[in-house]
C-alpha cells in the first residue's frame, strides 16, 4: 500500500538521480496531492466556473436587444432606445457588467458546491464511478432549491441528478474514432 507522504516516487530509486531531479520530482508529488485534494478541487472548480459564468454573463448580456431599464415605470423614459448614443452605451455597458458578475457568482457557486461535493462522496465512498456524480448533482440541485420547499428540493435533486448522469455517462463513453486517439 501507498499512502501520501510515505515511500519513492512509484518504486523508482533516487540513487542514480541529480539533486535538481529529485527536487522536480518531490515537486511534482506535492503538486498532485495537492491537485487530488477536496479543498484544491472545490477551488478550481469555482474558479472555473466563475470564469465561465462570467464570459457566459457578458455574452448573454451583450446579445439582449434593448434592456427594459425604466420601462413602465411611472416617470421612466421609456426605452434605452430614447436615450442620447453616449448614455445608451454607458447604460449597456453597466447592465453587461452586472450580468456577468451575476452569472459569475452563480457559476462559481455551483461547481464549488458540486465538486466539493462529489471529492467528499468519493472519499467517503472510496470509488470513483457514475453514481458520485449522480449523488452530488442530487445534492447540490436539492440545496440549490432547499428555499423553494420540499418539493422543489426533489425537483431540484432530481434536474441536477438527471443531468449529473448525462453529462457522465457522455464524457466516460467509448469513442470507437481511432483518429481521437493520441496513440494509435
Amino acid at each position: 500500500m501507498a499512502f501520501p507522504g510515505m515511500g519513492g516516487m512509484g518504486g523508482r530509486s533516487s540513487a542514480g538521480m541529480a539533486p535538481q531531479q529529485m527536487q522536480e520530482q518531490q515537486m511534482i508529488k506535492y503538486m498532485q496531492m495537492a491537485m487530488e485534494s477536496c479543498p484544491a478541487k472545490t477551488v478550481i472548480a469555482g474558479t472555473m466556473g466563475f470564469g465561465l459564468g462570467g464570459v457566459f454573463g457578458l455574452f448573454m448580456a451583450s446579445m439582449r436587444y434593448d434592456t427594459p431599464l425604466g420601462a413602465g415605470v411611472p416617470g421612466s423614459i421609456g426605452t434605452t432606445s430614447d436615450l442620447p448614443m453616449r448614455e445608451q452605451i454607458k447604460r449597456g455597458f453597466k447592465d453587461m457588467g452586472k450580468a456577468s458578475w451575476s452569472s459569475a457568482r452563480n457559476f462559481g457557486y455551483i461547481g464549488a458546491l458540486f465538486a466539493g461535493s462529489e471529492c467528499a462522496l468519493e472519499g467517503l465512498r472510496a470509488k470513483n464511478d457514475l453514481y458520485n456524480g449522480v449523488a452530488a448533482g442530487c445534492f447540490t440541485g436539492g440545496w440549490l432549491a432547499k428555499s423553494g420547499g420540499p418539493q422543489a428540493v426533489v425537483v431540484g435533486c432530481a434536474g441536477f441528478a438527471a443531468f449529473s448522469a448525462a453529462i457522465d455517462a457522455y464524457m466516460h463513453m467509448e469513442s470507437s474514432d481511432r483518429a481521437a486517439d493520441p496513440i494509435v
